[in-house]
């Protein structure tokens, strides 16, 4: 294969459409899918992976801002389209003749959207633990009436979200017990009833309600079985030998003890390879895993070769993905990175080439 590019990220609609269909399959029948796709879906570009879902069942997508959502007009009826994000009084004009859906937190929110000649379809969020956007619960009703008693406005759903579903099961049955509480007080209809992320969704599917909104599962993350969407390559650029006391990168942090083959690879933290992987992990080159060695530069990596034959200008590295027998899964090089596979995903850069397969 030719060499078009020097960093690539080839992305596997197909694994999307697969995790759709898994998920629902998951969860109890009737149940909708609602496909998160914010933050360029997760890096691996917002369009292709809101058709591919829906190929695969979701019937919603859920962005986090109105400019994501303006990118998915036409995927969708514009009315299942969810911008969850925290918007302000001062955007409410736009949103209201957007026609999408709108997370409302607040009362003075719900006002500023309710003041458009528009009919506003609105999911009023309601905080059960999170402590980041939402309604407190005692709140709840008063602003469920507020919505229902506005011309301006359509109480169309109504919403909560887990803070520790994949890691604290006491909480999270806490925060879903205040979520019913506070739909049984309502005293309007709440619409679309939703409160499970991926790891609630697949950890307690009997939370789902009327939809399910999933994001890092669709793309093959922190779910069992679940079929990794993205592999993040480049290439190396350059291959040097080192004899020992020799250093790589940035602060010397990496000495050779021996003799050393090292390559770089033209990918950095520009292109989502975070700092924190100096001399952490590794990378898959011929097949073979090879170390991260020294600092993470802007534009480059180096790795060590030493110990994998015939090493040249022009090999493809696998930072993400399968080479032959081998992979590296983004919950791998989370872990090396100190973070999560959520960041891993979403920073991956501008410069990396998308290119998808159907």
């Amino acid at each position: 294969m030719s060499i078009t590019a020097l960093r690539w990220a080839d992305i596997d609609l197909r694994a999307v459409r697969a995790n759709a269909a898994r998920i629902l399959a998951h969860v109890p029948p009737g149940t909708r899918l609602m496909a998160v796709v914010k933050a360029n879906g997760y890096g691996h570009g917002a369009v292709p992976v809101a058709r591919a879902a829906l190929g695969g069942g979701a019937t919603w997508l859920a962005v986090a801002t109105l400019e994501e959502a303006r990118e998915l007009t036409g995927l969708a009826h514009v009315d299942r389209i969810l911008v969850m994000g925290g918007l302000v009084p001062d955007q409410a004009a736009a949103a209201a003749v957007s026609g999408f859906s709108i997370g409302v937190s607040s009362l003075d929110f719900a006002r500023a959207l309710g003041d458009s000649d528009e009919v506003v379809p609105v999911h009023l969020k309601i905080d059960t633990g999170m402590g980041r956007f939402g309604s407190a619960p005692q709140e709840a009703a008063s602003l469920a009436k507020f919505i229902n008693d506005s011309p301006g406005l359509r109480l169309a759903g109504t919403w909560t979200h887990f803070a520790s579903a994949g890691t604290d099961e006491a909480m999270t049955r806490l925060q879903f017990d205040r979520f019913l509480e506070s739909l049984g007080t309502l005293g309007v209809e709440p619409g679309l009833r939703h409160a499970c992320n991926s790891a609630a969704a697949y950890r307690f599917p009997e939370m789902a309600l009327d939809a399910v909104r999933v994001g890092i599962a669709l793309y093959g993350c922190d779910w069992p079985g679940a079929s990794p969407a993205l592999a993040l390559r480049s290439v190396v650029t350059h291959v040097k030998t080192l004899a020992a006391g020799d250093t790589v990168g940035y602060g010397a942090t990496w000495t050779a003890r021996n003799h050393a083959r090292v390559a770089t690879v033209a990918i950095g933290y520009a292109d989502g390879v975070m700092r924190a992987r100096a001399n952490r992990g590794h990378v898959l080159v011929r097949g073979r895993p090879a170390a991260l060695i020294g600092a993470v530069s802007m534009d480059a990596i180096t790795i060590d070769v030493t110990g994998v034959p015939g090493v040249e200008v022009g090999d493809f590295v696998t930072l993400i993905g399968a080479d032959g027998d081998e992979r590296i899964t983004a919950e791998e090089v989370a872990e090396w990175s100190g973070t999560i596979s959520y960041e891993v995903l979403t920073s991956i850069g501008p410069r990396v080439k998308r290119r998808y397969k159907e």
